[in-house]
């Protein structure tokens, strides 16, 4: 079996949810390999909380290097993808080559997982329609109206779709993405 992982992102991505699904993929010994739309070196943001504001905030995150173009990928040769959230998805659920490969991980049965904002993406390939999902919750409204079912919780996994709302849930996330990976 591989061992390898698609992490897709692109600028705007959220530097620590990207940064530590690599980490935290390496050290179990699985092959992380980040995408974007081109083969490049990523203008990342990291987002928080901070109080008094009524959304997160946002500040330059790390930068990520990208180790292969969306288009360069098949499904056939990873276990799972994850898509971190950040600004990235709102404009990666536009790539009609992104969409139509993560139909092909889910139509291979393969797990599929997204963080925060990553949700977005998920639902333009039409893959929430009856699913039980958590995100961040300034994007609850794209789950409902793509037919999935949103829940509060920290983080989910219903079948071979794992998500989790913030980087806050990196634990219960990452616990259900080793599970469904059968790691």
């Amino acid at each position: 079996m591989s061992r390898k992982v698609l992490i897709v992102t692109g600028d705007g991505g959220d530097s620590f949810e990207t940064l530590y699904a690599c980490h935290r993929f390496k050290e179990s010994f699985w092959e992380p390999v980040v995408a974007a739309p081109s083969r490049r070196h990523l203008h990342m943001v990291t987002h928080d909380f901070e109080a008094g504001w009524e959304t997160y905030v946002e500040r330059p995150g790390h930068a990520v290097e990208a180790d292969v173009a969306i288009t360069a990928v098949s499904a056939k040769e990873f276990v799972a993808v994850i898509i971190p959230g950040g600004r990235a998805p709102e404009y990666l659920r536009n790539d009609a080559s992104l969409l139509s490969l993560l139909r092909e991980f889910a139509a291979q049965d393969k797990t599929i997982c997204a963080i925060g904002h990553g949700i977005q993406v998920l639902a333009a390939s039409g893959l929430l329609d009856g699913r039980t999902v958590t995100c961040h919750p300034h994007v609850r409204v794209e789950v409902e109206r793509s037919g999935g079912r949103y829940s509060n919780k920290p983080a989910i996994r219903d079948g071979r779709i794992v998500t989790a709302q913030t980087w806050r849930a990196h634990p219960e996330f990452y616990r259900e993405v080793f599970a469904s990976i059968g790691a």
